[in-house]
């Protein structure tokens, strides 16, 4: 966004090649901020990508190891049941 000086002298009407000047100065910022934000979403979706398969490797040693558990543990009651 062009940022908005102080002025103090009397405010004076900006020429046609001094507007073109400002706007494409503003399209070229605003190309440079889609750039670098495109690339913290591609960054992001890696991580999110690198997440997904850890918490996948996880959840099935979690399971492996819920099962090898149920099936050390006996299911009978104890004997004061």
């Amino acid at each position: 966004m062009l940022a908005l000086t102080a002025h103090t002298g009397p405010p004076m009407a900006k020429t046609d090649t001094e507007r073109l000047d400002d706007l494409e100065i503003l399209a070229a910022h605003q190309a440079q901020m889609i750039d670098d934000l495109n690339e913290v979403v591609v960054s992001q979706g890696e991580v999110i990508a690198d997440l997904r398969r850890k918490l996948e490797v996880l959840a099935r040693r979690f399971s492996e190891a819920e099962e090898r558990m149920r099936e050390a543990v006996p299911v009978d009651k104890p004997p004061h049941w």
